[in-house]
């Protein structure tokens, strides 16, 4: 076992990232196209001299348009900030939208107001769908186990294996054992010997997470691994796991199947052929 597992770790790469990981355009569009005439209307305060007049006309003629103000400053409604108001009250982001004081008092507070008045914003838009690009790369982290996802299954395609995806425990009796949590698994593929419930996630970063995923795995597959007709199997890459290499190492003593992206080959020609 310690020369497999020396071997899984030699073979660890650094990115499985393509160029479109970095940036979704499409959900950015998406999100900027929710608020844009909103933030067309809050052009007109672009170039004001007289901001606080210029506020409570648009104030009178659509009070609604000021909802959008929170994504000038990268924040969105659903993050529930809060801040300490000019008295010293702790509030959330969103109340200084409800009355045009509390706009107010916001545009000049965060320092919009200049940029407003001085033209270094010249179309909110445009604006906008910068913060949701840079917004955007929090989730890079999620796509990075979505792409992993992706190969895997493209792959069982190529070698025309049947599998279904995102399946939970509840679908198979004997997995109650697992108790009374739902577990979601990735991959399931049944064949004439047995069903194997797969889970595939990548890490180019280390972390406490990575510590606890292979302490969560290894507890998890003896419990599947019970059942002659069942088997845990676990797909997973990055040099993420350097920096958990013991935890790792230890989840190779209780987890017959583990593979990485150099050889997930040799579980799917296994099945492929019938050898597994």
């Amino acid at each position: 076992m310690k020369e497999r597992f020396d071997k899984f770790m030699s073979e660890l790469v650094e990115t499985n990232a393509p160029l479109s990981f970095f940036s979704d355009f499409k959900k950015i569009a998406a999100n900027v196209d929710a608020i844009a005439v909103k933030l067309n209307q809050l052009n007109y305060l672009v170039g004001q001299e007289d901001m606080e007049r210029a506020i409570r006309n648009l104030w009178n003629e659509n009070p609604k348009v000021f909802s959008a103000l929170d994504i000038l400053i990268a924040v969105r409604a659903t993050d529930r900030k809060k801040t300490i108001d000019k008295y010293g009250k702790t509030r959330l982001v969103e109340e200084f939208f409800q009355t045009p004081e509390g706009v107010i008092e916001y545009i000049e507070g965060t320092g919009l107001k200049k940029i407003l008045q001085n033209k270094q914003i010249h179309n909110l838009v445009d604006y906008v769908f910068g913060i949701e690009t840079g917004l955007d790369t929090n989730a890079r982290k999620n796509r990075s186990g979505y792409i992993m996802e992706q190969r895997i299954a493209t792959l069982l395609r190529s070698y025309d294996i049947s599998f279904r995806q995102e399946v939970y425990s509840s679908a198979f009796p004997e997995m109650q054992c697992l108790g009374s949590d739902l577990k979601r698994f990735d991959f399931v593929i049944s064949s004439h010997i047995k069903t194997y419930l797969i889970e595939v996630n990548f890490y180019s970063g280390g972390g406490s997470k990575l510590n606890e995923v292979a302490r969560s795995y290894s507890e998890l597959a003896p419990k599947i691994n019970q059942f002659p007709n069942y088997e845990f199997v676990w797909i997973t890459d990055g040099i993420g796991w350097k920096s958990a290499r013991n935890k790792l190492e230890e989840a190779f003593a209780v987890i017959p199947k583990i593979y990485n992206l150099a050889t997930v080959t040799d579980f799917i020609t296994g099945i492929k052929n019938g050898t597994l």
